[in-house]
Order: structure tokens, then C-alpha cells, then sequence
């Protein structure tokens, strides 16, 4: 049953409604993704390289910068889908099916400018200071129902504790028993420990580890693909002209589409799904929805950053390396292996022992910088639900405290069940809450994207 429920919700229909949604919101900015990337770029990682931008990026109690918030996002969106993801697109649809990811992120880096925008515009400040935004705020406030945006918060604290959690945590830990040969309790207790300490220490401490880890494990992640590609050079541009040529193939087209669904959170027909960007899920406007000292429109074009970088970088690179290592569309057919084991296999075969301790490596720190970030969109969520419950039932400051120790708990708990037990019915459900989060957040894009204004059209 629960298997159904997942083809149901992860459709075409679902599908073509995110699809749809990008292309609006590509012809409504007059395709920004394209001709406004000399601005999107400068105004995200071309400040990183302006100091004075950098010195001015300092967040206040509870209030994250600019680019705290983007490795925050980063954290969530660069995970074990950049290394599962790929090698199931790849596996699926040919060579071609990274030219489809390519057209699928473009579209999607309008759908998550739409929806940053959108949760800064209406995000508020509750009567601590705090900010209360999110896909909540802008359903609420924005789309004036009150009911879909309860009904969203409660599915975006279900995904925190499956997708952000549990998943995570089980794919980290396999992989660390694996490496050590360490008994599941021992790992699940190491993970679940160092994960809580990062949760407890609040917004701050979860933005502080996100800065520092995303950028030096994406940093190696690249480094080490980039010597691959160094020792295979000669097949990067055969390579390169698979893609291309395979991309008009339907087999290509099926995969590409799928596979990108993979890494963005849109799953085709994958049970162990991967975590990626998710544009089109509302994550986003979470994520960035505390963000001081900032406009709708520069976070938005953060966000078509974090897009770009995980897909048409991270991702990009990691085809690159299974195309070269294996030969492209026969060595992929007729292989025997799927997902990361595909990839650790590359990546061994490439650089050695190494190369498989690289990905497994890889694979734990991209799932554990997901379950903090999970778990900071989790506790914003939480926020916009008790302010969206506080309308009909009174909850008092002490009856929050307890509310927010209890979602750490259950965050703690989710950790470490995930890191000793059988997961699959919980990574189909996991899909099935992040997949019911589409509509509602679909529905807000669309009625609200008037409001919605690009560098060049509006303010920034």
C-alpha cells in the first residue's frame, strides 16, 4: 500500500507541476537564470570574494547572514543524492540523462528564487525577536489559509524526523559500520551525540557547523573528482559529446528527467531516494527564512546559487567521473552496479583505496551536515506551528519550551533509530511527506507570484 501511495504522489503529475512552476517563473523574470547570471553570480559567490561584504555579514542571536544561511541550505541540498543520485540517473537513462538534470535545474532555479523571495517577503518577527518564516508564513499570510499552512508545517516536521533524520542517519551510519567494522548501537550512539550537541546548541551553533563543513567537504568532494577526471583527461570530451548525443534519446529523456528528480527530491520509482535542493518543496523559504541584513531578491538569487552549484557542479562532476571511468553508455548498461556503489567502484578503480574511502567518507559528512540542517528547517517549522496553532488554542511560554525539548527528543530518538534499523518503509513514507509538501507550496507560487520581483524589474 505504502508502495502505491508513493507512485501516486511522486507522479507525473507532481512532476509536471514542478516543471510547469519553473517555467512560469522562467518566463515571468524573462529567463534570469540565463541572462542575469553575470548579476546572480556577483551578488552570491562573487561577494564571498569582497571583503567588506564578508565583514558586514554578522548575524544577530537566533539570526543567521547571508552566507551562514547559504551553507545552511547548501547542507541540505549537497547530499548523498550527488553521489546515489547521479549513478541511478546515469544508470537509468544513458550519458543523456545529464543534459536533462542540466535543463531541469535551470528550471528549477526560478522555483527556488520564487520561493525565497516569497519567505522573506512575508516572514515576521514573533514577540521574542524571533523570526516565524517559511512556506507557512506565505500560505497564511500570502494565500490567506490557514488550514494549508498548518497542514504544510505538520508534513515538514514529519520529513524532518524521516528524510531529515532517520534516513540520513542510517546511510551514515551503514557506511561508518561498514569502514570500521563497528557494531550499528556503537556508530548510531557517535552520530546520534555529536548531532544533538549541534542541535542544542540552537540556530547559531547549526549555522556556525554548517559554514565551517560545507565548504571544506565540497571542497575535497571536487578536489578529488577533479584528479580523476586529471588521470582520465583524455576521455572528458568523448564524454562530454555522449551527453549531448544521447540527450534526444527517450531512454535519456526518461532517466535524465527521473534522475534529476533523485537529486532535486523528485524520485522516480526510487525507494532508497537521495536529498538534494528539493526546489519546488518550500525547504528553501525555511531555510533562508531568518536571514539578516538581506533582500527578497538578493536570497533568492543565493538560493538559484545553491541550485546551480549542487546540480550543475557537484553533480556534473560526479557524472563526469562514472562517464570517464566506465567507458559512457556500454560500460553503464552492461554494469552490475547501481547508485554509490557505482560510484565508490569509480572512484576506486580511479585513485584506489582511496577513492572508495573518499565517497564513503563523503557520503557521512554530506548525510550529517543534512540532519542539522534538516533539523534547523524542522525547529523554524515548528515555530510557524505553534504561531499558526496559537490562533486557536493558547500556548503559553513554558508549554513552548516543553514543545521544543520534545521535537529534540524525537529529533535525537529519529537519529538513532534510523542508525540501527531497517528503514525502507520509512524511506517511502519520508517521500511521500516531502511529496504532499509540493502542492500545497505550488499552489502559493502561483496565486503569489505577482508579487515576486527580479533584479532589472524591481528593487533589489
Amino acid at each position: 500500500m505504502i508502495h502505491q501511495i508513493h507512485g501516486l504522489v511522486w507522479g507525473p503529475v507532481l512532476l509536471g507541476l514542478l516543471l510547469l512552476t519553473g517555467c512560469v517563473f522562467t518566463i515571468d523574470s524573462g529567463g534570469f537564470q540565463f541572462t542575469g547570471i553575470k548579476t546572480w553570480w556577483s551578488a552570491t559567490a562573487g561577494s564571498l570574494l569582497r571583503r567588506e561584504e564578508r565583514d558586514g555579514c554578522v548575524g544577530k542571536e537566533d539570526s543567521i547572514n547571508k552566507i551562514q544561511s547559504a551553507c545552511t541550505a547548501l547542507a541540505a541540498t549537497i547530499g548523498t543524492g550527488n553521489i546515489v543520485g547521479v549513478a541511478s540517473a546515469l544508470t537509468a537513462g544513458g550519458p543523456g540523462a545529464v543534459f536533462w538534470m542540466w535543463v531541469s535545474a535551470a528550471i528549477g532555479m526560478m522555483t527556488a528564487y520564487g520561493e525565497t523571495c516569497l519567505g522573506i517577503l512575508y516572514r515576521y518577527r514573533d514577540h521574542r525577536g524571533k523570526w516565524i518564516c517559511g512556506p507557512m508564513v506565505y500560505l497564511s499570510r500570502g494565500l490567506g489559509s490557514p488550514g494549508l499552512s498548518l497542514t504544510y508545517g505538520i508534513l515538514c516536521l514529519l520529513a524532518s524526523l524521516g528524510m531529515g533524520s532517520m534516513v540520513q542517519s542510517n546511510a551514515a551510519a551503514q557506511t561508518v559500520c561498514y569502514l570500521t567494522g563497528a557494531k550499528p548501537i556503537v556508530c548510531g550512539g557517535m552520530i546520534t551525540g555529536l548531532a544533538v550537541f549541534v542541535a542544542w546548541g540552537g540556530t547559531m551553533r547549526v549555522a556556525n557547523v554548517a559554514e565551517r563543513l560545507v565548504p571544506v567537504s565540497a571542497a575535497v568532494y571536487m578536489v578529488f573528482s577533479a584528479a580523476v577526471l586529471i588521470k582520465f583527461h583524455d576521455r572528458i570530451l568523448p564524454s562530454l559529446g555522449e551527453i549531448f548525443s544521447h540527450a534526444l534519446v527517450p531512454r535519456s529523456l526518461l532517466g535524465g528527467v527521473g534522475g534529476y528528480g533523485i537529486a532535486r527530491g523528485f524520485r522516480y520509482g526510487i525507494a532508497r531516494g537521495v536529498f538534494s535542493n528539493e526546489a519546488g518543496l518550500g525547504s528553501l523559504a525555511g531555510l533562508h527564512g531568518a536571514t539578516d541584513g538581506t533582500t527578497p531578491q538578493e536570497q533568492g538569487m543565493w538560493a538559484m546559487f545553491e541550485v546551480f552549484f549542487d546540480t550543475v557542479v557537484i553533480c556534473t562532476l560526479t557524472a563526469l567521473v562514472i562517464l570517464c571511468v566506465t567507458g559512457g553508455g556500454q560500460g553503464l548498461y552492461g554494469g552490475s552496479y547501481d547508485g554509490a556503489v557505482l560510484t565508490a567502484r569509480c572512484f576506486e578503480a580511479a585513485l584506489g583505496d582511496a577513492g572508495q574511502y573518499l565517497v564513503s567518507g563523503s557520503m557521512v559528512v554530506f548525510a550529517f551536515a543534512t540532519m542539522i540542517a534538516w533539523y534547523y528547517l524542522g525547529k523554524q517549522t515548528l515555530e510557524g506551528v505553534m504561531a499558526q496553532a496559537g490562533q486557536w488554542i493558547s500556548i503559553s511560554e513554558a508549554g513552548a519550551r516543553k514543545i521544543r525539548t520534545v521535537y529534540l527528543i524525537l529529533y535525537g530518538y529519529a537519529i538513532f533509530l534510523g542508525c540501527v534499523s531497517s528503514l525502507k518503509a520509512v524511506w517511502e513514507l519520508s517521500d511521500i511527506w516531502n511529496g504532499l509538501m509540493a502542492f500545497p507550496n505550488i499552489l502559493a507560487l502561483l496565486v503569489l507570484r505577482k508579487k515576486i520581483r527580479y533584479p532589472g524589474r524591481g528593487e533589489v
